[in-house]
């Protein structure tokens, strides 16, 4: 063998690689502070560690820690809809991009039932599109349903007038019903028969019991208050039970009347008087205040006309209680009006209706709540926020017991967590309703988990919605 040949290798020789230096995991301390991910030790990505060892395999590429919730978007296959084809159309899902639609009527008349309640929740920050979605999904789009309307307690001022007035003449039939407090507009009578006849007289003291409330910034009356204005109602419409129809103003004389009560001592018929007299100033007070709203009969005007009805209220003061005897009056004269056409499913659009939800009228509300069902109404209450409603009031269980629930962006922490609690969200979705943009809104309704949803307009709901005139300057006269 010469010098300059190599010797030769055996097969085992050239079978032998390499051997490579596989790097090795440091140990992790775990006893003290938090520990990255990237830190712990993971599982043998290798089924042969030995042939990884001597080079067999390409080197393993470090993988990224995550949660079963954020790689739930790598599956490839469909989303399916979380909401059916029956309804109206809602807005679109933010994940699977696929429509929303649903509408409380036909999900309460659906078999099997899909929500236990038609009425709805609405609430969310000024700015976050509530206006514009309420307009759209629950006034606009359920018109074309058959026997299907409408009525709203329009609080919000435009140009003088509330902002569903120009709606109103577009899809209904008419103007909307004004109330003002010089007297030129309409009025309401807390005795009209309509909702004598609905409620009964226990319904009517129910009403009369709330207005003195909300007269008296909510202040709750004694059981000698109570018994004189339940008397002096039943006088009232027994004297006028065959005659004209009975006015607030006919009930004044006869609080503080005692002649009708042989079988009490002199001290108690004297204390009976004085709690009559309160009510009477009460009421008196409320009258020379706002005598072009209660001072009559109601207004031949106020009906429900066509499928858009709107009580306007954007006129009457923010402070006082006229808005609120107004909504009051009117929820209790409606249901006695839908009594007298049934067939019909109406929706009654409660805007800034937080008082209806808080408060004395939140009695009124929780008492008819069977009642309005069986007329065929459904609630629905627009607010900014929850945690302004006391926790002892009825709205509470009002509020929880709606089945369709819409919440836009909560600008605080403590709302949005009010609502986390309240509606029964994922603690997750906290951090969402904050940061939630214009137009953007938590859906949940029944027993389905909440949804991300994107409020979706046409071009015309895009003009019929706009409130920012105001803002952008429209009619706008230029100096001359």
């Amino acid at each position: 063998m010469s010098d300059t040949t190599a010797p030769r290798r055996s097969r085992r020789d050239r079978k032998a690689a390499e051997p490579v230096d596989v790097a090795t995991a440091e140990p992790v301390d775990t006893a003290h502070g938090e520990v990255s991910p990237y830190e712990l030790p993971g599982p043998t990505r290798r089924v042969k560690a030995r042939k990884a060892a001597r080079g067999y395999y390409a080197p393993a590429l470090e993988g990224a820690p995550s949660t079963t919730r954020q790689a739930s978007v790598l599956n490839t296959a469909l989303i399916g809809p979380v909401t059916g084809t029956q309804g109206v159309a809602n807005g679109r899902d933010m994940l699977s991009h696929t429509i929303i639609t649903h509408d409380p009527v036909t999900a309460y008349n659906s078999t099997p039932r899909l929500i236990s309640s038609p009425n709805s929740i609405v609430c969310g920050g000024v700015g976050g599109g509530k206006s514009s979605f309420v307009k759209t999904v629950y006034v606009i789009r359920p018109l074309v349903i058959r026997y299907r309307r409408a009525v709203i307690f329009d609080k919000k001022n435009r140009a003088g007038e509330g902002e569903y007035a120009e709606l109103v003449r577009k899809w209904g039939q008419g103007e909307p019903i004004r109330f003002t407090t010089d007297g030129s507009g309409s009025r309401l009578n807390l005795l009209d028969p309509l909702i004598v006849n609905q409620i009964g007289s226990a319904g009517t003291y129910r009403l009369l019991h709330a207005i003195v409330r909300i007269a008296r910034d909510g202040a709750q009356l004694d059981e000698w208050e109570e018994k004189a204005a339940r008397s002096a109602l039943k006088k009232t419409l027994a004297v006028h039970d065959d005659g004209r129809e009975p006015t607030l103003a006919d009930i004044l004389p006869l609080l503080g009347s005692v002649t009708d009560e042989s079988d009490m001592t002199p001290h108690a018929l004297d204390r009976l008087h004085q709690a009559g007299l309160g009510i009477r100033f009460t009421l008196e007070g409320l009258l020379d205040e706002y005598g072009g709203l209660l001072d009559g009969e109601t207004s031949k005007g106020v009906d429900l006309t066509g499928k858009l009805t709107s009580f306007d209220i954007s006129q009457l003061p923010n402070e006082g209680p006229s808005s609120h005897v107004v909504r009051a009056i009117g929820n209790q004269w409606m249901l006695g009006r839908l009594r007298t056409d049934p067939g019909w499913q109406t929706t009654c659009i409660n805007e800034e209706g937080w008082d209806m939800v808080e408060g004395p009228a939140a009695h009124l509300l929780k008492s008819n709540q069977k009642l309005s069902r069986g007329l065929g109404l459904n609630n629905v209450f627009v607010f900014h926020k929850g945690l302004d409603i006391p926790l002892d009031s009825p709205g509470r269980t009002v509020i929880s017991e709606a089945q369709s629930i819409y919440v836009f962006r909560q600008d605080r922490k403590e709302d949005a967590d009010w609502a986390v609690r309240t509606f029964g969200f994922d603690p997750s979705t906290a951090e969402t309703l904050q940061t939630l943009a214009p137009g953007q809104y938590i859906f949940k309704y029944g027993a389905v988990p909440e949804t991300h949803v994107e409020h979706v307009r046409s071009s015309i709901e895009v003009g019929l919605t706009d409130t920012d005139e105001g803002m952008r300057g429209d009619g706008r006269q230029d100096d001359a």
